[in-house]
């Protein structure tokens, strides 16, 4: 298929002002055009294939009508590809299938054909869905149903490799697809392929129940304790529920083959399985204006009716949860000077140590947990200053407020200042070479 996309790019060493008026504060940065004034930034994959794929989406109409002549260019025209063989008349079915595609179309490629001789030759009759790959099957029919929610629930199935591979490009989708994961960690090509060959049986079973995947262990070893399995002990194999954030890791002791595996799995599919909680200790003390707190002591915290509290997410190695760190110090001991300790708890967590059933995307990610409504807790999206958290905690059950005076803010600045002078004094960094930098292989 011919592609009428052009590509252009700026030096913004150079053209600062122009990059500078189209919000461009960080290299790279892609955006989309359709025009000077109509602009989108781009969020994708980052490699030629995954660019090129959206790129294509965004290029067509949310629905290409397609023939005998143009359908197998269609096919080929990305991985994944949806065509409707619908008769022409049947006005509702036509008008369903292009609401889900204008939906979904930067997800997938969607064509129609209203040809029934064609639709013969490709083994359906109307109406029909079918979606073409360039793996496992090529092709699958789905000749049920033409509903919206159905039809998305069979792509995002359908779609979905019986074995894939997880890494940057794919991480998010695995995780956003509402399947749980079971992860297949190898540390060679070999490795992978032949347990892959050895699991592939088991992945057909459970299919659209649980989605396999295979992840380099030498790359990405270290999110083997994300899922509660030991680093540097391969391969491996567990189930992330990412609704819930529940894990279930395989015995790491026991020998990856089919049948293990296929015992475990049914156990979890059939919820006789108990999830793994990964928590330290509960702090034998809580003497700090911040109150910690570890999966063990999660639910006598966090989820205490009776107070407003606010929590953060945080992670060790996060430079913005350093620098958050005494503002939130801060922010607890105003409540407790104010004592309104009964009302208001400010606490964190060290999401990369401890279990919990919420969704986050980032650190610090910080959340407000209200008394008498503790399962929809509000994520905080403001700036990280002790003003707009005081607001923040404002919205909790209870309306706490305190009061942070420009004299105190004027002592902390001070403060922080003369600290990071001394921080400053007591590090000599001669160069690049020099400077240790904690590495992180995260997807």
């Amino acid at each position: 298929m011919e592609k009428k996309i052009r590509l252009v790019k700026i030096d913004c060493t150079e053209e600062t002002e122009l990059c500078k008026n189209y919000d461009v504060d960080g290299y790279p940065t892609l955006k989309i055009f359709r025009g000077i004034d109509n602009f989108s930034a781009y969020t994708g994959s980052r490699k030629a294939p995954g660019i090129v794929s959206h790129m294509v989406k965004r290029s067509l109409p949310a629905v290409s009508i397609l023939d005998k002549d143009t359908l197998e260019d269609f096919k080929k025209a990305d991985q994944v590809v949806l065509v409707a063989y619908l008769d022409l008349e049947d006005m509702t079915t036509n008008s369903t299938y292009t609401n889900l595609a204008e939906k979904l179309r930067e997800t997938y490629l969607f064509g129609a054909i209203h040809d029934s001789e064609v639709a013969k030759s490709e083994g359906v009759t109307f109406p029909a869905i079918v979606l073409y790959k360039s793996f496992d099957e090529n092709k699958v029919i789905h000749s049920g149903k033409i509903d919206g929610e159905e039809i998305e629930t069979f792509a995002k199935t359908a779609s979905t490799p019986l074995i894939g591979e997880i890494g940057p490009e794919t991480f998010q989708n695995y995780m956003t697809s509402g399947v749980p994961i079971a992860y297949i960690f190898a540390q060679t090509e070999d490795l992978k392929k032949s347990l892959s060959d050895a699991l592939r049986p088991v992945a057909e079973k459970y299919k659209g129940k649980v989605n396999f995947a295979t992840i380099d262990a030498s790359s990405y070893g270290g999110h083997a304790i994300n899922i509660n399995l030991e680093a540097d002990k391969f391969p491996a194999f567990a189930i992330h529920q990412t609704s819930g954030n529940k894990k279930f890791p395989f015995d790491q002791d026991k020998e990856i083959i089919t049948e293990s595996i296929e015992q475990f799995v049914s156990q979890y599919v059939d919820g006789k399985l108990e999830p793994n909680i990964k928590s330290e200790p509960i702090p034998e003390s809580q003497d700090g204006p911040v109150k910690v707190v570890v999966a063990k002591n999660f639910d006598e915290i966090v989820m205490d009716d009776s107070k407003d509290v606010i929590l953060e997410f945080y992670a060790p190695w996060c430079g913005y949860c350093k620098a958050l760190a005494p503002k939130y110090n801060t922010l607890g001991q105003l409540y407790i000077d104010a004592n309104l300790s009964d009302k208001v708890t400010v606490a964190k967590i060290d999401a990369t140590a401890n279990d919990f059933s919420q969704d986050i995307e980032g650190f610090p990610t910080i959340m407000l947990f209200k008394a008498g409504d503790k399962q929809n807790p509000i994520t905080y999206d403001g700036d990280r200053n002790i003003e707009e958290l005081i607001a923040f905690v404002k919205k909790g059950t209870h309306e706490a407020s305190v009061e942070y005076t420009a004299e105190m803010k004027e002592k902390d600045e001070s403060s922080a200042k003369e600290k990071e002078d001394e921080k400053s004094e007591e590090i000599h960094v001669d160069d690049d070479e020099d400077a240790e930098v904690e590495e992180h292989d995260e997807l």
